[in-house]
This record gives C-alpha cells, structure tokens and sequence, in this order.
C-alpha cells in the first residue's frame, strides 16, 4: 500500500500561523496604502473606523492613525471574551499593526482629487487588503469587533449589525461633509465588499463543498464542531470499483472557504474535494428565505 502523503502546511502549524500574520501584515498595508492615496485626502468616509478618523482627521485635524489606535484597542478589549485565543492574538495583532500601517503611508500624495474615481480604487483596494487579511484568518479590529459583540447581544445577523456601524458613519459623513461625499462613500463600500467576495471566492458568496475521504468520520467531526457548520452524508460507490461509501456535502460562507480546505488537508491529504458555487443559500447560518 502506497504511504499516505502528509499535509505541507498543518492547520495549527508555526508555518501556517507565520503565513497568517504575514498575510496579516501584507493586507493592512494594501488597505492602509489605499487609504491614504484615495479615501482620505478626498474625504472618502466608507464606513468602519477608518471612515470615522477621516471625518475627525477633517473637523478636528486629528491624526488618523491615532483615531484609529483609540477606537480599535477599546473595542478589541470589550470584545476579548467573544473570540477564541488564537483569533483574539491577531485581532489584537490587526488592531495595532492597520493603524501603524495608516501611519507609516500617510506621506503619500493622493493620486486623484476625482472623487469618483477616489471611490472606486479605494474601494478596490481596501477590499483587496480586508480580502487578503480573511484569506490568513484575521482581523483588523475596529467596527468588525464591534459588529460581533452587537450581534451577540442583540441576536443581529452579523450581515446587520455591519451595516449599522457602517450606516453611522457615512450618515455622519454626509452631515458633516455634503450629502455628496456620502453617495461616493457608498460607492467605495459597494465596490469594497463586492473586491473582498473576489478575492476570497470569486463572484460567489457560498460555496457547496463535496468531500471524499478515507478519514470521513474525523473530517465530518471537523466540519461540525471546528467550523462549526451543518452537513449532509450522502451514500456513493466508486464508478469503476462499485464499492459503497460516504460523500460529506457541505455549505461554506466565503470566509469559511480557505479554513475547510486546510482543515480537510490536514486531516487528510488525499482526499477528493469539490467545490460548486452557491449562488443563493437559504437556511440557519445563511440568509433567510
């Protein structure tokens, strides 16, 4: 019998957590680049904390990084309990390192005074580096913890309890700026979300995963209590064999995709994975019917 291949990178690896703070790193400094070269100096406010430290940088003057510093590390310390001890490190990590980020590009000239255009390549890459931080597992504090611990009190799909935060602030903006500056700001957070769904699955926001394994038993408890989702056990045989088995069938969220693939590779190495798009998923953990 041929010796089962091991898994390059294990889920709970040194590797894979060092490629998950770089990943870290890499994406608050393309969020923070953007930032500073289309949203801000064009008073761009797109929702989360950065959108609130533009609008204070502009009334009061306030240095963004430290608006940011002051809102994230509270926020981080109110929702520590909510968050496992590997999660709560890098959002702990992200709440300090996106704000120094901010910091460390704020000499850049801002390559456009269009706002339209502002809009759109800031949206862009600010999704491009939220994307990039999901894709490692991670988090840059700030609203998206306030969001969780809004959601846990008050029973708010997560989807909700975002959008309020961000509401707020592009309300605020549009009081403090020009109703103008808050359609661009909704422009930037449209094109933001739909750059994040490309970056972690392409044009679709779920994904049904097939999962043909010769560890079923330990990948279907995986599935159920690591990620934490719900599955269906199929019964299969082999084409060309006739032998019976089991398919595991498995709904993800686009930031559930890169985890269930570790999670399965590290289980099992040879197993058959097959991801479809979902391009409408109704039930518990997804949007209501």
């Amino acid at each position: 019998m041929a010796r089962k291949r091991r898994a390059a990178i294990q889920l709970n690896s040194p590797q894979r957590k060092a490629f998950e703070y770089v990943m870290l790193l890499a994406g608050s400094l393309v969020l923070a680049t953007s930032f500073n070269l289309f949203l801000n100096p064009n008073k761009i406010a797109s929702g989360g904390v950065a959108g609130l430290s533009t609008i204070l940088h502009s009334v009061f003057g306030l240095s963004p990084a430290v608006v940011q510093w002051a809102c994230n590390i509270p926020l981080f310390l109110l929702g520590f309990k909510l968050f496992d001890k590997h999660y709560s490190l890098k959002a702990a990590v992200g709440s300090i390192i996106l704000p120094l980020c901010v910091m460390l590009t704020s000499h850049l000239e801002p390559l456009t005074t269009n706002p339209l255009l502002a809009s759109i390549y800031g949206g862009i890459g600010v999704g491009l580096g939220i994307g990039i931080v999901f894709r490692g597992r991670g988090s840059t504090g700030g609203f998206a913890i306030a969001s969780q611990i809004l959601h846990k009190f008050t029973g708010l799909s997560l989807g909700v309890c975002v959008a309020v935060f961000d509401g707020m602030v592009i309300l605020l903006a549009g009081i403090v700026f020009d109703p103008e500056k808050a359609l661009f700001a909704l422009i930037a957070l449209f094109v933001t979300s739909k750059t994040i769904d490309i970056v972690q699955m392409g044009w679709n926001t779920s994904k049904v995963a097939y999962i043909i394994s010769n560890e079923i038993d330990t990948v279907r408890e995986a599935i159920l209590y690591d990620l934490d989702r719900g599955l269906t056990l199929l019964d299969a045989a082999g084409g060309y064999t006739g032998d019976e088995r089991k398919v595991l069938m498995a709904v993800v969220s686009q930031s559930e995709v890169s985890r269930l693939k570790i999670m399965v590779r590290s289980i099992d190495p040879d197993a058959f994975v097959i991801l479809c798009p979902a391009h409408e998923v109704l039930g518990e953990g997804f949007r209501a019917g």
